[in-house]
């Protein structure tokens, strides 16, 4: 009895620890409001509601999606018809993506980014999304030095450079030009980590132009019950195994010990 105790508790804890429960047929998809004079808007994602009141600027953690095609819509926040935006997103499992709604409200549409987050020790990759509708093709520089990102066009996103760890005053400035759009200061880059700079809102009128320094990659977080195009069965498929386990272990050890008090 004592082999085949031991022989259960095995196969559970393989099964707990090395089978896949889901995750690794997900994607990680974040999304990013940066269309300046669209209104809040709420996303849904296969008809499901996956995003609510997102307002310009606003950056949401991380969410699951099944890996494959998906039908991605936007609405002004609190309604559910006439979408002023309906797309079709393709993700891979595995990945991490940052999908971003940018342009003005009327022609809207969506840009699709795949983060690295395999970051390295003592260094910081960096990009630069230009999501600024009338803001000219621009370079990004140290302060008075050379540009490390260059002739970047609206909706354009830059390859990963690769920077030391450290803290740095960068300056956006019009492609080919000295003038500078936009100062920088103290821009703090950890070691390990990996960034995107997001270059939105106007250059004349409101919202003002600004740079927004995201963190790419990270932890999955849990999707939430109504969404991001699936059932939330996928994420909880640990804890209910988790659960399924003990009981069993349970149930086992009771038979056990009644045959051994027989």
């Amino acid at each position: 009895m004592k082999k085949l105790l031991s022989f259960v508790t095995a196969t559970l804890l393989f099964a707990l620890f090395v089978l896949p429960v889901g995750a690794a047929d997900d994607a990680m998809v974040r999304v990013i409001h940066a269309s300046p004079d669209a209104p809040a808007v709420d996303i849904a994602v296969d008809g499901k509601k996956a995003v609510s009141g997102a307002k310009f600027k606003d950056v949401t953690d991380y969410l699951t999606l099944p890996a494959g095609e998906h039908k991605v819509e936007v609405f002004a926040a609190g309604t559910t018809k006439d979408p002023v935006l309906s797309q079709t997103l393709n993700v891979e499992a595995g990945k991490f993506y940052s999908v971003a709604a940018i342009g003005k409200l009327a022609d809207i549409k969506l840009a699709v980014m795949e983060d690295n987050g395999k970051g390295e020790d003592g260094k910081s990759m960096v990009r630069v999304a230009h999501f600024a509708p009338d803001a000219p093709a621009v370079d990004v520089a140290p302060k008075g030095g050379d540009p490390l990102f260059s002739n970047l066009e609206f909706s354009k996103v830059s390859d990963y450079g690769t920077l030391d760890a450290g803290t740095y005053d960068l300056e956006v400035r019009p492609a080919g030009a000295t003038d500078v759009v936009k100062a920088l200061d103290g821009v703090k880059l950890d070691s390990g980590k990996n960034y995107t700079a997001l270059a939105i809102g106007l250059l004349e009128g409101e919202p003002a132009f600004d740079v927004l320094l995201i963190p790419d990659g990270g932890e999955m977080a849990s999707m939430p019950e109504t969404g991001l195009g699936g059932s939330s069965d996928t994420t909880s498929a640990t804890p209910w195994a988790v659960a399924a386990a003990a009981a069993l272990l349970v149930g086992t050890a009771y038979v056990v010990r009644r045959k051994q008090d027989a």
